[in-house]
């Protein structure tokens, strides 16, 4: 997208949207298709000056962006993340959490406790922390979307840090999302597939930009759908592959 990229109306038209992990990767593609729909940007980044390049990018287009900061493996800094976003907007209307580090390539066995410890708090209890603190504005306006990304990672014992702590995102979903019946909030599971990106590396199949469509794909669904559904974002590239 551009600044000179018509917005699209649709439903998520105006709504605000908290995008954690924006800067680069998938959560930039993220970005960009919600700027394209109109939305409200908070983007989230480790520092400020991460996103301050896309921030006026989409800005020059007339949508409302604004930078957020905070390490999410710091538990009172994602709190005054949270704090800031309840206090100026009362909330969103639209949460994806995105952001997630890998820790590193570990031969099997040898995996230390602080790789789980840090993948759990950015992946699992930043995650689950945004949910339940955003959550309730959410279910008082009755509307809202969370989608949480997850992966396809599976049998790849050097990385389980990773695995294990996406598991985990999975879990909080499925558990979470019976209370959401009837509610007109949608939580939702996206896996954009093995990518081209700083986390999935240079021999990824996919380029990043054949998620961009899929990553719509929970946030448009009719009111009334219903949670816990998980999405592939390659089942809706538009190049007519399958990633």
């Amino acid at each position: 997208m551009t600044s000179k990229t018509p917005a699209i109306t649709s439903k998520l038209t105006g709504k605000t949207a908290l995008i954690t992990g924006a800067s680069r990767g998938v959560g930039r593609q993220i970005a960009l298709a919600l700027a394209e729909h109109g939305c409200h940007l908070l983007l989230h980044g480790r520092q400020a000056s991460h996103n301050e390049a896309l921030a006026r990018e989409l800005s020059e287009g007339g949508l409302e962006v604004e930078v957020v900061a905070a390490e999410l493996a710091d538990g009172k800094a994602v709190d005054q993340l949270i704090d800031r976003v309840l206090s100026k907007h009362g909330g969103v209307d639209i949460l994806y959490n995105n952001a997630a580090i890998m820790t590193p390539w570990r031969e099997a066995h040898t995996t230390p406790g602080d790789d789980y410890r840090t993948s759990f708090e950015v992946n699992v209890i930043a995650l689950s922390r945004l949910c339940d603190r955003l959550l309730p504005p959410m279910l008082a306006r009755r509307w809202g979307r969370i989608v949480n990304v997850t992966s396809g990672i599976e049998n790849i014992r050097e990385l389980l840090p990773y695995s294990m702590s996406k598991a985990a995102v999975d879990r909080y979903v499925r558990d979470v999302t019976p209370s959401l019946e009837g509610s007109g909030v949608i939580m939702s599971l996206l896996d954009p597939g093995w990518l081209r990106t700083d986390l999935g590396g240079d021999k990824a199949p996919n380029a990043v930009e054949t998620c961009r469509p899929g990553v719509l794909v929970p946030l448009l669904l009719d009111d009334g759908a219903p949670s816990g559904k998980f999405y592939r974002a390659q089942d809706y590239r538009t190049d007519g592959q399958a990633g």
